[in-house]
């Protein structure tokens, strides 16, 4: 079952920014942070905005925090608040606690106390923006795992008018192409007859080498 209540933990950059697309997207946010002035500036944005110290399980519960659905510690700067934060949380029986690690050391301490999901923001921002630099048909990129990867690839001329059949991504490279983003709107799970166009993007799924291969091969 999709989460409809979250709380945002650390209103910093990016927690902020995660709890403001969590409620234009129409979730219930409650966004926590010790900073009263970060609290103040999301105040009329979001659900609920509170200043407040999450290391402090009677304010956590006060708060009713374990009846979310999901509770993300954005936490910037403080490895031990963080650290400390989740513990709380999943002796809590929050149902979901989602963890930014602030390097790789603090993504294993996350991992071993039973954090369901631990985000790298600025290793994966780094990462996504290194392959758009040095592949110019390359949009967007999100590495599913160590092997997998989604990325959205925009059309050469040179493809302009081939159907996918044509393209055969699957037999020439091993990736597939899973929706075309064209202007008249998105085609999921498009067909061997469906045709990609100049302006078109692709959504591609493989392997982390087939999706290279395949990009490398657009602008060969």
């Amino acid at each position: 079952m999709k989460p409809n209540q979250f709380a945002v933990i650390g209103l910093g950059r990016f927690g902020s920014s995660l709890a403001n697309e969590l409620i234009a997207l129409g979730y219930e946010v409650l966004g926590i942070d010790r900073d009263q002035e970060a609290v103040d500036e999301l105040q009329d944005t979001l659900t609920h905005a509170v200043a407040a110290d999450a290391t402090d399980e009677t304010v956590l519960r006060s708060l009713g925090i374990r009846n979310l659905d999901c509770v993300v510690v954005a936490i910037g700067d403080d490895i031990q608040a963080s650290i400390m934060t989740a513990i709380l949380l999943k002796d809590m029986g929050v149902k979901m606690v989602v963890a930014k690690a602030l390097s790789a050391m603090h993504g294993k301490v996350l991992n071993k106390i039973g954090v369901d999901r631990v985000i790298y923001p600025e290793r994966d921002m780094g990462v996504r923006v290194a392959h758009q630099l040095v592949s110019p048909n390359l949009l967007d990129y999100i590495e599913l795992s160590q092997q997998y990867t989604i990325a959205e690839l925009s059309v050469p001329k040179k493809l302009s008018g081939q159907s996918l059949r044509q393209l055969n991504t699957r037999a020439k490279y091993g990736c597939s192409i899973v929706a075309i983003n064209k202007r008249a709107g998105m085609i999921i799970a498009p067909t061997a007859d469906d045709s990609v166009e100049e302006s078109d993007i692709m959504v591609v799924i493989g392997t982390n080498q087939q999706v290279d291969d395949f990009e490398t091969a657009l602008h060969r």
